[in-house]
């Protein structure tokens, strides 16, 4: 049996000298599976993916991503771990403003080989998430929805083994936002890909496999009862 896509056990995290933001027991998630996630702003959704991501380390604990224990892979190992097996939609794009729309969506498969040789038909992608008219303009050019569809099929290139997913619909109207989920549920369930998909549009919930309300698994985010 396979390893679960990600698995944490007793994990805590604080920045620096702060409050603590994470403190989660136990979170499992299986492999295909698609996750809605959702919590208030300042419950530690962007903190969470952070972890998971390897963008983030410092915490105590265990996280597993895929088999892989993330707190035995350092710097230039866990960027690689990210690059090859992770798909990341960000929710300020991350996008690299000198660079064209075409090479912003290849862009980990440059910087990644393995992810490179899966990367597929970029103008395909492109044409499905409604911007492949754009392909050769500069992303400082677009408009902040173009933008986000941008960062979306940056991630989705190559079928990533876990697609995370930071507020990716907020920027696109309803026609846009229903073929961005389309093609992203289309590609998971190619690729046996999992997807964690973080929101504030409870909306979108039924659409996923299961939802998962942050505050409810983790403790450092629980409010006290008024005494």
């Amino acid at each position: 049996m396979s390893a679960p896509a990600v698995l944490l056990r007793d994990v805590r995290f604080r920045y620096r000298s702060g409050p603590e933001i994470l403190d989660i027991p136990e979170l499992t998630i299986v492999r295909g599976e698609r996750v809605f996630l959702f919590g208030p702003s300042g419950s530690g959704k962007t903190t969470l993916l952070g972890l998971l991501a390897g963008v983030l380390a410092g915490y105590t604990g265990s996280v597993e991503v895929l088999g892989q224990d993330m707190a035995k892979l350092r710097g230039s190992a866990r960027d690689a771990f990210r690059g090859t097996h992770i798909g990341y939609i960000f929710q300020q794009f991350n996008l690299i403003p000198y660079l064209t729309v075409r090479e912003n969506i290849t862009l980990p498969g440059r910087l990644q080989p393995a992810r490179g040789k899966q990367a597929g038909d970029v103008t395909a992608v492109a044409q499905r998430l409604g911007i492949a008219s754009l392909l050769e303009r500069g992303v400082t050019e677009l408009s902040v929805g173009q933008q986000q569809r941008v960062a979306a099929a940056r991630a989705l290139l190559g079928g990533p083994e876990l697609l995370i997913a930071d507020e990716p619909t907020s920027a696109l109207d309803f026609d846009h936002r229903e073929r961005f989920l389309e093609l992203l549920f289309e590609n998971c369930a190619l690729t046996n890909s999992t997807l964690l998909f973080v929101s504030h549009d409870r909306s979108l919930a039924g659409k996923f496999d299961r939802q998962l309300s942050l505050v409810d698994f983790n403790r450092a985010q629980r409010q006290e009862p008024a005494a």
